[in-house]
């Protein structure tokens, strides 16, 4: 019986780069699709192949003969979704089986989190390519929450009281290691990868605070202070609204939900942000 083979995106980044790193330590053999070939890591089993979710062809190429693909959502840019596409057409075209997606909590035609919505249009698309699928909705990272506070240690934005369930990076991977190790007992499931408590950002905050011994506050912005705080920064409208809505999506309840899906798949209880702050290395 020959070995299914898995290919992963985004080995050079976070999440897939721990699930590319987990699938080597398993003994799995793998492709690491990458734009630049040189930054994928050199793993046991692992073969890197230059790809690029907007080049179709390339993209044909590198996925001919994969079974299984892990596919990383792109960067965030104005064409993500057009991205997407591409590279699902091309995942099929080239006959792979099963896609197992990053997806977002909450993702929905109308997701008050802008980039919610392209994640949900992404699903729809995978849902009518013929491949089999699973999707794993991820909350935000708890591993970034600490940039979310500003040069005077302040997190600033329209998120009122609304609660998110943060989530390890580490605890995504796992969570997709898991799938891509039995994908056919996971064929058209959506998972909810969440962290095991929901938090204000003040309550963020005061973790933040506590962990470093520094002074950590959140201050509760209208969305009009949230784009005239940000409006130095240049950036396109889509960015900013990406931005903001971050936070007004934790204001209304999108992100606040906790599931026990990390540990459903893993075995293991989903970290807290105060665990991973207390980490040695974080």
């Amino acid at each position: 019986m020959t070995e299914s083979m898995i290919a992963v995106t985004g080995s050079s980044g976070a999440v897939g780069g721990h699930v590319a790193l987990q699938l080597a330590e398993a003994g799995l053999g793998q492709r690491l699709l990458a734009r630049d070939v040189t930054r994928a890591p050199d793993l046991v089993g692992a073969v890197a192949y230059p790809c690029s979710y907007a080049d179709r062809d390339a993209s044909v190429a590198a996925l001919e003969g994969v079974d299984t693909l892990f596919m990383v959502s792109a960067a965030e840019n104005e064409h993500r979704l057009d991205e997407h596409r591409t590279f699902i057409d091309a995942a099929r075209e080239a006959g792979v089986r099963h896609v197992v997606y990053t997806s977002f909590l909450g993702a929905a035609e109308d997701a008050e989190f802008t980039l919610g919505r392209d994640h949900w249009a992404t699903e729809e698309r995978l849902k009518a390519s013929g491949m089999d699928w699973t999707f794993l909705r991820d909350s935000f990272y708890a591993d970034i929450m600490e940039m979310f506070a500003d040069d005077e240690g302040v997190i600033r934005g329209p998120a009122g009281d609304g609660r998110v369930s943060v989530v390890t990076q580490l605890d995504v991977a796992r969570s997709a290691v898991a799938v891509l190790q039995d994908v056919a007992a996971h064929r058209g499931a959506t998972y909810d990868i969440t962290g095991p408590e929901a938090l204000t950002l003040t309550e963020v905050a005061a973790t933040i605070a506590r962990a470093r011994d520094a002074d950590v506050t959140f201050h509760d912005e209208t969305v009009e202070e949230a784009w005239a705080s940000r409006a130095s920064y240049g950036v396109p409208d889509w960015q900013m609204e990406a931005w903001v809505s971050t936070y007004t999506a934790i204001r209304a309840g999108e992100v606040a939900a906790v599931t026990d899906h990390v540990e459903r798949l893993t075995g293991i209880r989903a970290t807290s942000l105060a665990d991973l702050l207390a980490q040695p290395d974080a």
